[in-house]
């Protein structure tokens, strides 16, 4: 008997389905009683959890199945670098500039993007070999999630998540105020004031809502349509940047760049750490890896090549603004169109704004990619409702996830000025890029399995040291310390730091692209993200701290619980069977054991203790770095 035809064909579920199934399939979540025994076991949980890391082909293969339908392989390096360019250009340089000359930096204005842009450059460095090496849609979040494990993993996504949120609020609210210059009135104009609401609070916009929505549906209809239009409109901003560049050196002044420092040294550098919006978004590219056809070869040239010649347009760009008003008048909405309409241009101020216009959409088309794969990963994880994850079988795009960011992000765009989100966006972004450094180190000098504990503990104090001498140049700085010695002191103990760590063995070499100079360039990367943090006001600080208090009460009552059982489906700690697995194109019979530390069949080898001690380590001083992060404040 043919045991195939008395099997009943699998009908496929449909896409939109709302049971509580598909949000909470956990054992820990089907009923009351279920979730009060996993909350009284918190504790326990916590200590399986805090440590766990993921492996390659978990976040490559294994997660990917939570989506139901794969994501269409429609991208080239062509459509990366204008997805790259698209991204970047616009997210800050029209928003944030016209702020930083007035409250901060003044003409110096340049030099905080030149210091953004390299500590940027670095990052991308660190992106682009872990993009390569491991081209899924959750980004950094996945790439955190292996080196560093599931903890820090979860305080990545949720700052990926606040990165996403307010950064398209902010770029929803600087569209409605380039817009209002368009048509002649206050960049205030379109939004309602309510006196009763606190200040910073008190300017409703519906535009950006409607900016916002309009943005993320145009993303959600294909992810080749976006690409297609995002880079026939960047082309167009490319030609207008060009325009504003020259037409600001012809019509500008030199008298106007002096004075060069007028909130001195300091403001320069805080100014760098809140432009640093500006060049966000090249993250997003490393986020379209799991689309793209050849990551190998299109992924270096869509982030490096682009990401370089983007840090010599805002130089350009920003110097431009600079020579054409005092800073004292640089309007701080919408700087480029004002600036052109003071020197008589009023037509080329209608040409800029529709150039400010264009780029933020881009950034908010190419942003709304992005964020939706990120939120996707996350929710293949569990740490949100794995419902997010699925992917539409007809767009082949995460509906659901671009759904959810759209929604918070316009909730918050309604009602949030630009400064408020600018501050939050700042800390989340350099703390992230700063996690990534350490992970890229993880990565390369720490195995399991082949590290052995000696040289592990090595690692650990190299790391150790450079993260305290970078924080000790940091507090100097901000305690106003002008001496050269403390600096000195601190610079040869970072030196040691790198030059022990760079004497140690490395365990993994990138197999196609990899960062130079390791270990230096990604402690320089670790320090520049740390100094651009203290730079923050104390504002940041605090709306970072109760943003992360939140994500922690979330953790503990609900992604806690739902990411141990995914862990341990069946409760057994550990099932022996046989797993049959291709390797080299050949199908290979091979003996595995079922891991619920990470949710894989890992082929049988007696157990490393030495190797377990060390992972466990690595882990250990990874949590208690972004705790002491999350503080410094």
């Amino acid at each position: 008997m043919d045991l195939q035809k008395e099997e009943d064909p699998i009908q496929p579920r449909s896409y939109w389905r709302w049971s509580k199934q598909d949000f909470f399939p956990e054992p820990s979540f089907q009923n009351l009683d279920s979730y009060k025994a996993a909350v009284s076991q918190t504790c326990s949980r916590l200590g399986d959890r805090l440590l766990d890391r993921s492996t390659d082909s978990r976040e490559l293969v294994e997660l990917r199945r939570e989506s139901e339908n794969d994501m269409e392989k429609c991208l080239t390096w062509w459509d990366l670098i204008w997805l790259s360019f698209g991204s970047v250009v616009g997210s800050g340089i029209f928003s944030i500039t016209g702020q930083e000359i007035r409250n901060h930096a003044g003409p110096s204005i340049v030099l905080s993007y030149i210091i953004s842009g390299l500590s940027a450059l670095l990052s991308v460095f660190c992106y682009t070999e872990f993009a390569v090496e491991i081209p899924v849609a959750g980004g950094s979040f996945s790439y955190l999630r292996i080196e560093l494990g599931d903890f820090v993993a979860f305080i990545a996504a949720g700052n990926i998540l606040l990165e996403a949120i307010c950064g398209a609020s902010g770029l929803g609210r600087s569209w409605s105020s380039y817009f209002a210059t368009i048509i002649n009135d206050d960049p205030d104009f379109l939004r309602i004031k309510v006196k009763s609401f606190a200040k910073g609070f008190n300017l409703l916009d519906p535009i950006a809502v409607l900016v916002l929505l309009v943005a993320n549906g145009i993303a959600m209809s294909g992810t080749r349509r976006t690409s297609i239009l995002n880079w026939a409109s960047s082309i167009i901003s490319a030609l207008i940047i060009v325009f504003i560049v020259v037409m600001g050196f012809v019509h500008g002044k030199s008298s106007n760049l002096r004075p060069f420092f007028p909130f001195g040294v300091e403001g320069t550098v805080e100014a760098a750490a809140i432009v640093y919006w500006s060049y966000t978004g090249f993250d997003m590219v490393a986020n379209m890896a799991e689309e793209t056809k050849n990551p190998s070869k299109d992924i270096p040239l869509g982030l490096v090549g682009s990401m370089s010649m983007i840090t010599v347009v805002y130089c350009f760009m920003s110097l431009a603004l600079a020579m054409m008003q005092k800073y004292t008048e640089v309007d701080k909405d919408a700087p480029y169109s004002v600036a052109f309409a003071k020197i008589g241009m009023n037509w080329a101020k209608y040409l800029v704004s529709i150039c400010a216009l264009k780029g933020m959409t881009t950034s908010l088309l190419v942003g709304s990619l992005g964020q939706a794969r990120y939120t996707t990963q996350i929710a293949r994880s569990h740490m949100i409702p794995p419902w997010f994850a699925l992917v539409h079988p007809k767009t082949r795009t995460p509906v659901n996830a671009t759904l959810l960011v759209t929604i918070m992000s316009a909730i918050i765009a309604f009602f949030s000025s630009l400064d408020v989100l600018s501050s939050v966006f700042s800390f989340s972004t350099l703390t992230i890029f700063m996690l990534m450094a350490v992970a890229l180190l993880v990565r390369r000098y720490y195995v399991k399995d082949m590290t052995s504990k000696n040289d592990s503990v090595k690692f650990i104090v190299c790391l150790i040291i450079v993260f305290g001498s970078s924080i000790g140049v940091t507090v100097l700085w901000n305690r106003n310390y002008r001496g050269w010695i403390g600096y000195s002191v601190a610079a040869i103990i970072w030196f040691l730091g790198n030059l022990g760590m760079a004497l140690l063995p490395t365990h993994r070499v990138p197999k196609v692209w990899g960062v130079p100079l390791v270990p230096w360039l990604p402690s320089i990367s670790i320090g520049m993200n740390l100094f651009l943090l203290g730079s923050l006001e104390a504002v940041a600080f605090w709306r970072f701290l109760i943003c992360s208090a939140a994500m922690l009460v979330y953790y503990f009552f609900i992604g806690l619980h739902t990411t141990y059982d995914v862990a341990h489906p069946n409760g057994d700690e550990m099932k022996k069977m046989y797993f049959s697995e291709r390797m080299q194109g050949q199908l290979q019979h091979v003996p595995v054991l079922f891991d619920t530390r990470n949710g894989l069949w890992n082929p049988i080898t007696p157990l490393n203790y030495k190797s377990l001690a060390a992972d466990i380590l690595i882990g250990r001083v990874a949590f208690e770095i972004t705790t002491l992060i999350i503080f410094l404040g």
